[in-house]
C-alpha cells in the first residue's frame, strides 16, 4: 500500500511549487524564444540586439533575485529528499524519474542558461557551448564554435529542453497521485467487501442456531 499522510502531501507541494515556478519563468521566455526556433520567417534586424538587451538585463538583476531561485532549486531538491526518504515502490518509480527530470533541467541551467547570459553580456561569441545541440544540427556531444545568433539559438533550445523535462516532473507527479489514489480505492474497496462478508457470515451463523429451538417448539 503506497504511503500517504501530511508529511507526502507536504514534499509534493515542495516539488510541485518551484516546478511550476520554473515554468511560468520560462513561458515568459517564449515570446523571445519562438522567433529563433519556431517559425521560418527571420526576425527583424532589431530583434537581436532587443533580445540581447533583454539577457544582459536578467544577468544584470540584483543579487536577490538569483538567491530566490536558487532558493527554489533547494526547495524542489529537498521535496525530493523528503519523498524518497524511506521510499515505497510509487515513490521508487515516479520520485525517482522525476528526481532524474528535475536533475537534468539543474544541469542545463548550470552549464547553458547561465553561461550563454554572461556570454551574451559580455559579447564573448565564438566560445563552445554544450547542449542544445539539435537547435544548430550537430550531433550530441560534438564541440561547435557558435557565433551570436546561434548563441541566442542554444539559450533558447535550452528554455525548451527546461520546459519539457520540468512538464515531464508534473506529469510523473500526476501520474503518482492518480496510481496512489487508485491503489486507496482498491483497498477500501477489497475491505468494505471483507467487512460485508464478515457481517454475512455472522448472520448466518445467527439464523443456524435459531433453526433447531423453532423446530422444538413445533
Amino acid at each position: 500500500m503506497a504511503k500517504g499522510g501530511g508529511g507526502g502531501s507536504f514534499a509534493t507541494f515542495l516539488i510541485l511549487c518551484p516546478t511550476s515556478f520554473f515554468l511560468g519563468i520560462l513561458f515568459s521566455s517564449f515570446p523571445y524564444d519562438y522567433p529563433l526556433l519556431w517559425t521560418s520567417s527571420a526576425p527583424p534586424p532589431a530583434f537581436y540586439a532587443d533580445l540581447e538587451t533583454h539577457l544582459k538585463f536578467l544577468h544584470a538583476s540584483p543579487a536577490i533575485i538569483p538567491r530566490l531561485l536558487h532558493i527554489m532549486i533547494f526547495l524542489g531538491l529537498f521535496g525530493f529528499v523528503v519523498k524518497l526518504h524511506k521510499p515505497s515502490e510509487s515513490n521508487v518509480l515516479f520520485d525517482g524519474a522525476s528526481l532524474v527530470l528535475y536533475m537534468i533541467a539543474v544541469i542545463v541551467y548550470i552549464t547553458n542558461i547561465v553561461k550563454g547570459l554572461r556570454i551574451v553580456t559580455e559579447g564573448t561569441y565564438g566560445e563552445e557551448i554544450v547542449g542544445g545541440e539539435a537547435a544548430l544540427g550537430v550531433g550530441v556531444g560534438e564541440e561547435v564554435v557558435v557565433g551570436r545568433v546561434e548563441s541566442l539559438r542554444v539559450l533558447a533550445a535550452s528554455n525548451t529542453i527546461l520546459a519539457l523535462v520540468l512538464v515531464g516532473v508534473l506529469v510523473l507527479q500526476a501520474g503518482q497521485w492518480y496510481a496512489e489514489r487508485r491503489e486507496a480505492d482498491e483497498v477500501e474497496k477489497m475491505m468494505r467487501e471483507e467487512a460485508e462478508g464478515l457481517k454475512a457470515a455472522g448472520s448466518g451463523g445467527k439464523n443456524a442456531k435459531r433453526s433447531p429451538s423453532i423446530k422444538k417448539k413445533q
